[in-house]
């Protein structure tokens, strides 16, 4: 009896002293696989599917080394265009209230006095723990100054020695950004009129154009009379000569951009039932825009839930998140086989559904953690969630950057929360007894970061 129970124990320790090893043997396998996760990451070039970026020749506001200062000039760069962001003017204004500092007179300030208030309000008279505050001290830091002196003159003196061109340069390789792609809004004059007087304007290889033409959408009524004005004959009550005339407007203006696809934003308000519903974005949607699109081989791309000035009194600062309508999404996809649709939304809560639409069609993809949805914990969240339901087929993150070294920070913030999620993601499927070699992860990462949008753009339509 003794003899049995001893070779029982052996037996029973042995087997312990195995699965002791193989527990060992799998943290370090984790270990290895979440490093090369980071790696692949860290280092993986990524198209910036969505910035408000633009090449030297648009013309930028601030001083620098080389170029000639243009008020209205596209290209914004600096740490004062950092520091008068619109998220961080909308915060400020969370603590400074009206009655101290009044709208109009914030806005009558100059940009470096603007930036000074921010500066002091938001870093030196409270920590800067928000996400667009700490967003500008990771660019800083990366850039090779030092936040913590807290020297707004010492920063303009260095970003005011840099020529626009290199400096595009630099923040393309700290951030890992491979390529930029505009936004090219047709309907801003100030844009406009800059492809007009110099059709080389945008004859930079480091960035790609984006044919965006919202009013066409949102407000067919304004932009028929717009185009009337250019050239392109329309009435508010969209006949067929308007059907052509508008055909004809987005045709030009796609070769005039190269545009690799086309975008709107919409409403959370924006409702899409079938071209009898009889509104005007149906419509156009179906009879100008969606046709034209398809005969192009070009996606479609709609942000949707930004709701415009709920407080007109902070500009750009003023605008607001509601809930979007999913089945509009699907419908548009469902009846316009021929369409390759990107779509992004606002708000959190339209996230799941998006996705779940998005498994239903391959001529849907869903891009990004928009705007207000650009916060670490939400990216987190998105991320893993669309992971469980797309697998690989999605793009994680876009920059939406207006301000150039805001891709440094975007991109740097978002990588981490990214490799954070496929390292949990190989964990889960290792535990199966599944293995993930390097050269797999590498071709995952690369997907997410370029494959996907790169292939989606140029795929032809089905």
């Amino acid at each position: 009896m003794l003899s049995t129970a001893m070779a029982t124990l052996g037996q029973n320790l042995s087997s312990i002293t195995s699965n002791g090893a193989a527990a060992n043997d799998a943290v370090a396998r984790t270990g290895a696989v979440a490093a090369i996760v980071r790696d692949a990451v860290l280092t993986q070039p990524v198209w910036d599917m969505h910035t408000h970026l633009y090449p030297p020749t648009f013309g930028t506001p601030s001083q620098s080394a080389g170029q000639p200062s243009d008020p209205n000039g596209l290209l914004l760069w600096g740490v004062d265009e950092l520091l008068t962001y619109h998220y961080l003017v909308a915060e400020t204004f969370r603590v400074v209230p009206n009655a101290e500092l009044s709208y109009a007179t914030f806005w009558s300030m100059s940009k470096q006095d603007q930036a000074d208030h921010i500066w002091r309000q938001l870093f030196l008279e409270r920590s800067p723990v928000s996400e667009a505050c700490r967003g500008v001290l990771t660019t800083l830091a990366a850039l090779g100054l030092d936040p913590g002196e807290r020297d707004l003159g010492r920063y303009r003196r260095w970003f005011a020695e840099q020529e626009p061109s290199k400096h595009i340069d630099r923040v393309m390789e700290l951030s890992g950004v491979s390529r930029i792609t505009m936004t090219n809004a047709v309907f801003d004059d100030n844009e406009r009129l800059r492809w007009l007087e110099n059709p080389q304007v945008a004859a930079d290889s480091r960035f790609a154009g984006v044919l965006r033409f919202d009013p066409l959408v949102r407000d067919w009524p304004a932009a028929a009379a717009m185009l009337s004005r250019w050239g392109y004959p329309a009435t508010e009550s969209l006949d067929e000569p308007s059907v052509q005339n508008a055909r004809r407007f987005l045709n030009d203006w796609i070769d005039r951009v190269s545009a690799i696809y086309c975008a709107v934003s919409l409403p959370p308000t924006f409702r899409y039932e079938s071209p009898e519903d009889g509104t005007y974005s149906s419509r156009v949607l179906s009879e100008v825009v969606l046709p034209v699109l398809a005969e192009r081989g070009l996606p479609f791309a709609m942000m949707i839930g930004s709701q415009l000035q709920v407080n007109p009194s902070l500009r750009d600062a003023g605008d607001m998140v509601g809930m979007s309508d999913v089945n509009s999404v699907t419908r548009l996809a469902n009846d316009f086989p021929d369409n390759r649709f990107f779509c992004t939304m606002l708000a959190r809560e339209n996230q799941h559904a998006l996705a779940v639409a998005a498994r239903k069609f391959g001529n849907l993809m869903v891009f990004g953690c928009w705007w207000f949805l650009n916060n670490p914990s939400l990216v987190d969240e998105i991320t893993r969630m669309r992971v469980e339901l797309l697998g690989l087929s999605f793009i994680p993150q876009h920059s939406d950057a207006r301000v150039l070294e805001q891709l440094v920070y975007k991109w740097s913030h978002s990588r981490q929360i990214i490799a954070d999620v496929l390292i949990d993601k190989y964990a889960d499927i290792e535990r199966t007894g599944w293995r993930v070699s390097e050269k797999e992860i590498r071709r995952d990462v690369r997907l997410l970061f370029e494959g996907n949008f790169s292939r989606f753009v140029e795929a032809p339509a089905p």
